[in-house]
């Protein structure tokens, strides 16, 4: 199933993406049971042999590094050796995956009958599978998936299994341990568990970081996790954690391996199966706890239609390249490999470097489907009070047409059916998404009215009834906006110049450079922006919008084109919800932060006093009730030093800057507005 011509964003040449291929359709042409029990005889990295887990643990327990930190542990704690080293023991036995073919097999028929229920297809581009393969063969291979959905790992085993590749190994949190069965089988088709912190814990790191080395070294299986080391709840890339990927990159920086094939790969779901769990969580309502019963609870979720899945694999990015220019590995030299050592700044800021432009990889490859446009367009219209007459069909449909159009100018991977008319791709995405729109008289609207009908402020209900209503319409509007989130890396760039134009004083081009630096430092916390790029980022946003016929720019100016309004109108709103949740932050540090206020109340107070500000009409967005928001404005508050954290006897407090906090709430734009209307409209 190919996907339509797709360009890539930042390539001047404009380079086609890889076609897509339905490996569903195979899938119900033939039979489960032989495609499970199919002869399965993966190549491996220069032809090494399968490796048992009894025989990886006994080379990770003989490892000098692993021996010298037992040696260390056992003088600073006075230990005895033997004692140290039965806790090692103990570590790799709860870690270790034990990869069983029969375990593999089961997991292969039994998916295939679950996938086949749930999606309509699963694209994969093909020409990528040949470059993993050839990459597999070639040097250590490291996957690096986007994370979704709990699906992302059984999927990617499934794929390579079906491809005939070598099975990865899989790092997966401790809470998958805890379901029965299920964590066993999950150990014996691949995956191996690791804490989900742990700290100081010297030796815990040391038996960790050799057991993933000792895997990558020998080429044994292609190692995976995930790069965000947990799953966006909303969609947003998040930004990356360093811990795996400095582990991963360390035997090619002390010299032991020629060099490590790190291949990002992009995920996208046309409908996420935990769309109103996660926006229950960033409400404040706890997730579930993973369990087997939970599991076979979740089973109603197979006579759901979940549309299609795309998984594109990216180009393989060779280490090697990365670091040349940027990292001299002859201070390895210095030191013996096996002593353990914090990396310095050079080695951090490289890594961190490359962590970033691997998240921009697999933003890149992501599948974006007409409903992400949809959304952004309906969520707008709510928020700009439309949400009680709607928006007529046809409306909406050229305005998706018209949104289409500008991001594929933009470089979208946008999967747009070419063989259905406009109107029908909008009708069937409704159709799909029907739990979180409605269609009636030919008006489209966020199904807000779902649970008790939309917040009249003007009817007397008591306030638990309104934070009831409230709370349930969140959901329906943080489901709609993790779509609309998918598509953000398209648009942010432009988005954040649009709204440095809105807010600039003048369009003298240095001002407004000025103001696009201060909301990209602002919100590098919230996007994926790499460090340093600053001009790099407003030079290809002036590109994309002069591009368009959105701006005119000349050495001094920056200038709104009369065809320019729309676009930047609507860029201007992608970003409003993330400025007024950032300006909402401000007032409550302003107003109500307490000299007791602690990172852990700091989630509950700031809800209470959105709420308030919600139900009173003081909020144009939902969307601020978010927790990941919350947290990332105090993240990036912390960062600017606007708040500070103040290490007590019994805990860490948070103090506020107050004319900093006030400053900062200026230039993001001001006071928050005082409609008194808009909670009606909720």
């Amino acid at each position: 199933m190919a996907s339509g011509t797709v360009y890539s964003q930042r390539d001047p040449m404009l380079k086609k993406r890889d076609d897509f291929e339905d490996i569903l359709e195979e899938r119900r042409n033939s039979s489960d049971l032989r495609y499970a029990l199919k002869c399965y005889t993966p190549v491996l990295y220069k032809g090494v042999a399968p490796c048992k887990s009894s025989m990886l643990k006994s080379m990770v327990l003989q490892s000098d590094q692993l021996h010298y930190v037992i040696q260390q542990v056992s003088k600073e704690t006075g230990r005895q050796t033997d004692n140290v080293q039965e806790e090692v023991s103990a570590i790799l036995d709860e870690m270790a995956h034990s990869l069983q073919l029969s375990t593999v097999r089961f997991f292969a028929f039994s998916l295939t009958k679950i996938f086949k229920s749930l999606f309509k297809s699963i694209c994969v581009n093909e020409e990528g599978i040949q470059r993993l393969q050839q990459a597999i063969q070639d040097h250590p291979v490291v996957l690096l998936p986007s994370h979704r959905s709990y699906m992302d790992f059984l999927l990617m085993s499934y794929l390579l299994y079906t491809y005939e590749l070598s099975l990865p190994v899989i790092a997966a949190g401790m809470d998958f341990m805890g379901m029965k069965f299920v964590g066993e089988m999950l150990r014996m088709s691949g995956a191996f568990f690791i804490r989900r912190s742990f700290g100081g814990n010297k030796l815990y790191w040391a038996v960790f970081s050799e057991y993933v080395k000792t895997m990558l070294k020998n080429g044994f299986a292609p190692v995976e996790f995930f790069l965000e080391g947990t799953r966006s709840r909303t969609s947003k890339s998040l930004t990356p954690k360093l811990g795996l990927l400095n582990i991963v990159m360390d035997p090619f920086l002390k010299g032991e391996v020629f060099d490590v094939n790190v291949v990002p790969v992009s995920i996208s779901y046309e409908r996420i199966l935990e769309e109103t769990l996660y926006a229950r969580e960033l409400l404040g309502i706890p997730k579930p706890k993973e369990s087997t019963s939970g599991l076979f609870k979740a089973r109603k979720v197979l006579s759901e239609d979940y549309g299609s899945i795309h998984v594109y694999f990216g180009q393989p990015v060779s280490v090697r390249s990365l670091a040349e220019g940027r990292v001299n590995r002859c201070q390895f030299n210095l030191v013996p490999r096996h002593i353990p050592g914090r990396p310095d700044e050079d080695i951090h800021s490289f890594v961190n470097d490359s962590a970033y432009k691997l998240v921009r990889a697999q933003e890149d490859n992501m599948v974006l489907k007409p409903w992400v446009l949809l959304a952004s367009l309906l969520l707008q219209k709510q928020a700009a009070g439309g949400q009680e007459q709607g928006m007529a069909l046809d409306e909406l449909t050229a305005q998706a047409v018209w949104l289409r159009d500008l991001s594929r100018q933009y470089g979208a991977f946008l999967h747009w059916p070419d063989q259905m008319t406009p109107s029908e791709v909008v009708s069937s995405s409704l159709t799909l998404h029907r739990g979180l729109v409605r269609t009636c008289e030919g008006k489209v609207q966020l199904a807000l009215e779902h649970e008790g009908g939309p917040v009249d402020p003007v009817k007397p209900q008591s306030t638990a009834t309104l934070e009831e209503k409230l709370l349930s319409q969140a959901v329906i509007v943080l489901s709609c906006a993790s779509y609309r989130n998918q598509a953000l890396h398209v648009f942010l760039r432009p988005a954040l110049l649009a709204s440095a134009i809105h807010a600039a004083s003048s369009n003298l081009k240095q001002e407004v450079f000025n103001s696009f630096s201060f909301l990209r430092n602002m919100f590098s916390n919230e996007f994926i922006l790499c460090p340093g790029a600053t001009v790099q980022d407003f030079e290809e946003a002036c590109y994309l919008l002069v591009k368009t016929g959105a701006l005119q720019v000349t050495q001094q100016e920056v200038l709104v084109t009369e065809r320019g309004h729309r676009t930047l109108s609507f860029l201007v709103s992608m970003l409003d919800p993330f400025l007024q949740g950032y300006q909402v932050v401000c007032r409550f540090l302003c107003e109500e932060a307490t000299e007791t206020l602690t990172e852990k109340l700091f989630i509950p107070a700031i809800r209470k006093f959105i709420i308030k500000h919600l139900l009173s009409g003081r909020l144009r967005y939902v969307e601020v009730l978010s927790s990941d928001l919350q947290k990332n404005s105090l993240a990036a508050f912390l960062r600017l030093g606007a708040v500070e954290k103040i290490k007590g006897v019994d805990r860490e407090t948070l103090k506020v800057n107050m004319v900093m906090v006030n400053s900062l709430e200026d230039t993001l734009g001001g006071k928050l507005p005082t409609q008194k209307a808009v909670a009606a409209r909720l």
